[in-house]
């Protein structure tokens, strides 16, 4: 037991610390779109990379920070009956659909990896005016759905606990 509470701990507390780095992205996205915004209409002088930027690195913010918003209980969730079962119900039910996070997980990992990899090996850029390298941010794609599966298998355990009556390991 006290190995699946320390799992349980160090995976929540990376996706915790991966999640807070992540959000610091919005604070080069959001500057670089109005910066664009008062070059173009301010100035005229549009920049091309003001409208890009924030869209390479929107993709690692959601990748990163989307383990930590399962732990939170922060997605889109249909809980029209869990809401209405007692709590070891309720528990076994998350049993039988976090699984699905899991497996959905691992196969997009499964298909992601290879697509970074060659991206890598290409160098792959956005063939924009700009056109910085954009292979960098195909690689946040496993990163994040790693980090999912294996937050994901964290939440598995706390509603195994649950529906066993037990101590959450996290508490």
């Amino acid at each position: 037991m006290d190995i699946v509470r320390r799992y349980c701990r160090s995976v929540t507390a990376v996706n915790r610390t991966v999640m807070t780095g992540a959000s610091a992205l919005v604070f080069v996205m959001v500057p670089a779109m109005c910066f664009g915004v008062a070059s173009r209409y301010f100035f005229g002088v549009p920049v091309v990379w003001s409208v890009e930027l924030p869209t390479l690195l929107l993709g690692p913010y959601f990748m990163l920070a989307g383990p930590y918003v399962l732990h939170m209980g922060g997605h889109v969730n249909v809980d029209i009956l869990s809401v209405h079962l007692p709590r070891r119900a309720a528990a076994l039910l998350d049993c039988l659909t976090i699984p699905l996070i899991i497996v959905f997980a691992l196969v997009m990992l499964d298909q992601s990896w290879p697509l970074a990899m060659n991206a890598w090996r290409l160098g792959e850029t956005s063939y924009s005016a700009w056109n910085p390298p954009i292979w960098w941010t195909k690689f946040f794609l496993p990163v994040g759905l790693t980090l999912m599966a294996a937050q994901a298998l964290v939440e598995f355990l706390r509603a195994l606990m649950r529906a066993l009556g037990r101590k959450d390991p996290l508490s």
